[in-house]
């Protein structure tokens, strides 16, 4: 298990991230779909979709390629290792955590600067800040190549090496999936199981914000702690995280990490992976409680 230590401060607010537009070096990154990025964004802001839309494998393989993608991409939109990326998208509990899975893939490729806007957009907007419509081109540059990779990824044979143990395997998916009613957000039978990793937890990734003035919001970090213990789980356990792919849990990943949760990874290929391998174990059971049997009445 990881040594606990002071979270950096990765969720900043309009008037915040307005004040630092004009300060320091910035690249703003929409992970909203090309259409509504036209319609209106931030000031400077660069339209990065594959962000969200991206699928990944836990081998090998389809890890390289998922570090070599996104070096690509953040290289491109401008990210040296000396700005600041900033990650929004419109809201935070409508956009499936895309603008979380940024952070959480920075995060793995060990980029120093790092921050996603509470609130996004909706937040942005409420506030009276400036909207563009202007298409941005970025400037590209190199994105560092000898940054030191942070241990969050899992792989789909860590997770069947963790079923059964004490590690806390936390799935964030929406209610029909977690019942085993939808295999995905794409449609019920997009993925050929419906069900759940044996033994998962589960608190719904929505739980983890509140609603504000300005929109959803992330929770406090007792609030998010506080929404952890009803599910028995304590900010020293190590803790698994999955949804689909990686998105959800990336917003629960930021949530647990900004609440002081010390040793937290995330199956970035998620049930999209695990639920195409028949050879893995998934359970299909009601997720309730089952009626106890009654009591057999006393003899005469």
């Amino acid at each position: 298990m990881t040594t606990a230590s002071a979270p950096t401060t990765v969720l900043v607010s309009p008037e915040q991230l307005s004040a630092m537009m004009g300060t320091e070096p910035v690249v703003i990154i929409d992970t909203r779909d090309a259409d509504t990025y036209a319609a209106g964004h931030l000031p400077g802001a660069v339209n990065l979709r594959e962000i969200f839309t991206f699928l990944a494998t836990s081998t090998a393989e389809g890890l390289t390629a998922l570090q070599s993608t996104f070096a690509e991409h953040f290289g491109a939109i401008g990210l040296s290792g000396n700005e600041t990326a900033v990650f929004y998208e419109d809201a935070l509990n409508s956009g499936y955590g895309q603008s979380c899975r940024g952070y959480y893939l920075l995060t793995w490729l060990g980029y120093p600067r790092i921050k996603v806007l509470n609130g996004g957009f909706s937040a942005w907007k409420a506030k009276s800040l400036p909207v563009s419509t202007d298409q941005v081109t970025p400037t590209a540059a190199t994105f560092p190549a000898n940054l030191a990779m942070a241990d969050v990824m899992l792989t789909k044979d860590e997770v069947a090496a963790a079923l059964h143990t004490d590690v806390t395997l936390l799935d964030v998916r929406d209610i029909d999936e977690w019942t085993g009613e939808s295999s995905s957000p794409y449609g019920k039978d997009f993925a050929p199981r419906k069900g759940r990793l044996p033994g998962a937890k589960w608190i719904e990734w929505y739980r983890f914000m509140k609603p504000s003035a300005q929109g959803p919001v992330f929770k406090s970090p007792l609030e998010v702690q506080a929404e952890c213990a009803t599910a028995g789980i304590a900010t020293d356990d190590t803790v698994y995280l999955y949804c689909f792919k990686g998105a959800r849990a990336s917003n629960t990943f930021l949530a647990l990490k900004q609440a002081g949760f010390s040793d937290v990874r995330m199956y970035f290929g998620s049930w999209n992976e695990w639920s195409r391998d028949d050879s893995l174990p998934i359970e299909t059971e009601a997720p309730v409680i089952k009626p106890k049997a009654p009591a057999l009445a006393l003899a005469a």
